[in-house]
C-alpha cells in the first residue's frame, strides 16, 4: 500500500478507488436529467480522484476515502456546472415553485400539498408534476445562489460570512448544516422518508420506489419537490431568522 518513503502508492489508490468513482457517478446520475451521461460523470470523478491522490497527506487527519469522496463529488459538480445541465428556464420554473411554496406555507401554516402548489401556479396537477419531472436534478445549493441576478447578496450569504474561504465549505461549517437538518424535519412525512432513504441509506430511485410502492419517475418528482421545499424553508429562515 505504501512505498518505502511512506507515501501512498498512487497506482494502488487509483485502482482500489475506481469502483467508488463509478458508485458516486451512478448515485448522482439518478437525480439528474436524461441528458447527463454517466460516463461524463465518471470521467470527471476520475480527475477528482487523481487530484485527491496528489493532494492527500496523512496529516489531513481524515481517512483517504473520506477526503477522496469530497474531491470526486466536487469534480463531478464542476463538470455539471460547466455543461449547464439544468437550463436557465428550468431553474426559473423551480424558483417559481419555491416562491409559491413559501407563500402558501405562511398563508396555510402547513407544508402545501401538490394540488395547492399547482393551483397557486395556475397549473393542472398533471402539468405541475411534469414541471417537477423536468426539474430532476434540482440541487439544494448552487454557486450562483450566493449572488442574485443583479449581483446582490443572496439568502445563502447570510449563512457564510467568510468571503475568503470556499463558500460551500464555509456553509457546511456554520449554521447551514443544522438549518438543513431542521428543514428536513418539517417536510411532509412521505418526503422526509424519501430523503432518508436516498441520502442516509443511499438507495437509488428505483429501490426507493419499491419501498414506497410508487414508480421511479414518481420518486424523482417527490425528490425534486422536497428539494424545492428545503430551499424555500432555508430562504425564509435566512431572511427572518429563527422563530
Amino acid at each position: 500500500m505504501y512505498t518505502v518513503k511512506g507515501k501512498a502508492d498512487k497506482n494502488t489508490l487509483l485502482t482500489e478507488h475506481m469502483p467508488l468513482v463509478k458508485r458516486l457517478a451512478h448515485h448522482m446520475k439518478a437525480k439528474l436529467p436524461p441528458s447527463v451521461e454517466v460516463d461524463d460523470l465518471v470521467q470527471a470523478g476520475m480527475i477528482g480522484l487523481l487530484d485527491a491522490i496528489n493532494r492527500y497527506e496523512e496529516t489531513h487527519g481524515a481517512q483517504f476515502e473520506t477526503y477522496a469522496v469530497l474531491r470526486i463529488r466536487g469534480a463531478m459538480l464542476d463538470e455539471l456546472r460547466t455543461s449547464d445541465w439544468l437550463p436557465r428556464s428550468m431553474r426559473q420554473n423551480m424558483r417559481k415553485i419555491e416562491a409559491a411554496m413559501s407563500t402558501l406555507q405562511q398563508k396555510l401554516g402547513h407544508p402545501p400539498t401538490e394540488s395547492e402548489v399547482a393551483k397557486s401556479l395556475k397549473l393542472s396537477l398533471s402539468d405541475y408534476q411534469d414541471m417537477l419531472s423536468d426539474g430532476g436534478g434540482h440541487q439544494l445549493v448552487y454557486y450562483e445562489d450566493f449572488h442574485d441576478d443583479d449581483g446582490n447578496d443572496s439568502f445563502l450569504d447570510r449563512y457564510c460570512s467568510d468571503e475568503e474561504s470556499d463558500p460551500l465549505r464555509a456553509l457546511l461549517d456554520t449554521d447551514f448544516r443544522q438549518a438543513v437538518i431542521d428543514a428536513i424535519e418539517v417536510l411532509p412525512e412521505r418526503e422526509k422518508i424519501l430523503m432518508g432513504l436516498y441520502y442516509e441509506e443511499e438507495l437509488n430511485l428505483k429501490e426507493i420506489g419499491a419501498v414506497m410502492g410508487v414508480s421511479e419517475s414518481r420518486v424523482s418528482q417527490l425528490h425534486t419537490q422536497a428539494v424545492a421545499r428545503l430551499r424555500a424553508n432555508l430562504r425564509e429562515k435566512a431572511w427572518t431568522g429563527p422563530a
